[in-house]
């Protein structure tokens, strides 16, 4: 049986740019691209502010895993980008933790030496599983 795959995008202009989506369901599986600080209208939120940039990050996750009726609990996976990581891990984890709750999926932290925009310090994938009972 073949799967059309199901796309969701922000209408973000780096998406156009880079030639991506924000997530793409293939049956069961949803891969989420990196997702990171930025409003409805595209503008980068929190420059110079790491926790505020992660928490926009982590709540721009859950505008994605909406769109597919998803939720943290069906998250099987994270990828957390971090720029300055020795400087930023304990917010990192902190707020990690507060956002994944009791699940606990599987998680690898990176510390970068860059991210796509000039003030980016945080980006976050996620691979998730819809038939997971959350």
């Amino acid at each position: 049986m073949t799967v059309k795959p199901r796309t969701f995008r922000f209408g973000v202009p780096w998406e156009d740019a880079y030639g991506y989506s924000q997530a793409l369901q293939a049956g069961d599986t949803l891969y989420v691209s990196g997702q990171l600080s930025h409003d409805a209208a595209g503008e980068f939120v929190g420059a110079g502010d790491f926790e505020l940039q992660m928490k926009t990050t982590l709540a721009n996750l859950d505008l994605v895993l909406a769109h597919f009726g998803a939720t943290r609990g069906q998250i099987v996976e994270t990828t957390v980008l971090v720029r300055n990581l020795r400087e930023n891990f304990d917010t990192t984890a902190r707020l990690h933790a507060e956002y994944v709750g009791e699940h606990r999926p599987t998680s690898t932290v990176l510390g970068v030496a860059d991210l796509a925009l000039p003030d980016q310090l945080v980006e976050i994938g996620a691979l998730v599983r819809l038939d997971v009972r959350a």
